[in-house]
């Protein structure tokens, strides 16, 4: 699964540190979401969306045919 992670949060001007703080998750863990090396759970998803003000669609963009997640 892609997402726009890194662009959103680039264009509101927050941090990976910030953004991990607010989502009470590793700033490691925020940096392997915009690399593509690890797909969130359900709920940091939403957690993700509900900051951004946004749909889970608007952030993360969902391939059809990988079903496995990666």
């Amino acid at each position: 699964m892609k997402n726009r992670l890194k662009e959103i949060r680039a264009t509101k001007g927050i941090s990976q540190e910030e953004l991990a703080e607010a989502l009470e998750v590793s700033r490691q863990t925020i940096s392997s979401l915009e690399n593509g090396r690890y797909n969130p759970s359900i709920l940091l998803a939403f957690k993700i969306a509900r900051f951004f003000q946004m749909s889970i669609e608007d952030v993360f963009i969902y391939e059809e045919g990988n079903v496995d997640g990666r």
